[in-house]
């Protein structure tokens, strides 16, 4: 891929809001765990095995690198350089001096804490359609003998506002899509910065990343996970890596569960009060001819405490065309990966389940052996 990525000219013919993916539909697992709190249904047991606790390796915790981004997006060399190395070394990392309003940051967490309190009644008018994964429900589910994750989702499109879907969108509680909108929209100030120091440690100028995008969509998931009384039998959610660009999350700061694979391992992302998640998505894997590689990730859960997770992913549009670019391939470092266009790359993933990274193999050439 040439560098001319930073003129593209953002179009707006593109006017229907896509849909992404079906799903068949699963029981609510909140509603199961509020009428059986003491039985873990057959259909989310998991084997000893897919659990893997011999790889749990909590003391690299605090190797998970922190990025300060007030220095960062002023293009201080020395954070760019811890930038550079966190996307080389781990994939994962979080950032502290973001500038988001803290207030803003816990507002969102009682306010969604407040619609997974109500009843289920409620909250099913918002349900997924077939069809689509916007609206409230559970995503990645292709067949019916799956082994499903403990977990129920929110997910809304964000941005662009043209292609949202308001059915989707609770009117309960009342200050939910208000305080939605608010995050939403730091998260893209934040978002977008990042993607420029990605462009800035790329090599290229610091706008060719965006323009590649062509526009930037802008995806947010709620993630609840109930208390399990047998929280090693059962996993919050899959590994997997990301379809994205860049994966922004806010944890909650009181409850670990979000993992991270780490030469072999699993590390837990210990949270940090206030702090925003980071990680590459597979779309950076494939533009750097993997220097920098999306990383698989996993969430588990807690016997006593629910837990929720706010995951924001910014993506291209569907008519981006995805490849590595032309400086990131020599003869020590063959071209790993051919053209596809993001459309198609992300339907691919998002028609599969969750399986670590196996969807990367759509973009892979496959005489390079990896």
């Amino acid at each position: 891929m040439s560098l001319n990525g930073g003129d593209v000219v953002v179009s707006t013919q593109m006017e229907e809001a896509p849909t992404f993916a079906p799903c068949l539909p699963v029981p609510n697992i909140q509603e199961t765990v509020r009428k059986n709190p003491l039985k873990v249904p057959e259909r989310y047991v998991r084997s000893e095995e897919e659990i893997e606790k011999v790889l749990y390796m909590p003391h690299f915790s605090s190797q998970v690198p922190v990025i300060d981004f007030g220095l960062l997006s002023h293009g201080n060399k020395n954070e760019l350089l811890k930038l550079d190395i966190a996307c080389k070394e781990w994939g994962f990392f979080q950032i502290v001096n973001h500038g988001m309003e803290i207030d803003l940051m816990q507002r969102l967490k009682d306010v969604v804490a407040e619609f997974f309190d109500l009843s289920i009644e409620e909250k099913d008018k918002y349900a997924m359609p077939p069809d689509d994964i916007q609206g409230y429900g559970h995503t990645s589910v292709v067949s019916e003998k799956q082994i499903l994750d403990w977990c129920d989702q929110l997910i809304l499109l964000v941005y662009p506002t043209r292609f949202r879907k308001p059915q989707f969108w609770p009117e309960t509680p009342e200050k939910l899509k208000d305080t939605i909108e608010a995050y939403s929209s730091e998260i893209k100030r934040v978002g977008e910065e990042l993607i420029n120091s990605l462009s800035l440690i790329f090599g290229l100028e610091e706008h060719v990343l965006l323009g590649l995008h062509k526009e930037v969509l802008q995806g947010l998931r709620v993630n609840y996970y109930p208390p399990c009384n047998t929280p090693e039998q059962v996993i919050g959610l899959t590994p997997h890596s990301d379809a994205s660009t860049v994966t922004i999350v806010m944890q909650d700061d009181d409850v670990t569960g979000l993992e991270v694979r780490y030469k072999g391992n699993w590390v837990p992302i210990n949270p940090i009060p206030n702090a925003l998640v980071v990680n590459l998505g597979d779309v950076i894997e494939v533009l750097s001819n993997g220097k920098y590689k999306s990383v698989e990730h996993r969430a588990m859960t807690n016997k006593n405490k629910r837990r929720t997770s706010f995951v924001s992913f910014l993506f291209p549009r569907d008519d981006a065309e995805l490849g590595p670019f032309d400086h990131m391939i020599d003869d020590q470092n063959p071209k790993m990966y051919k053209e596809i266009t993001y459309g198609e790359y992300l339907r691919h993933t998002l028609n599969r389940k969750l399986e670590g990274k196996t969807q990367t193999d759509a973009t892979k050439i496959k005489e390079c052996g990896i």
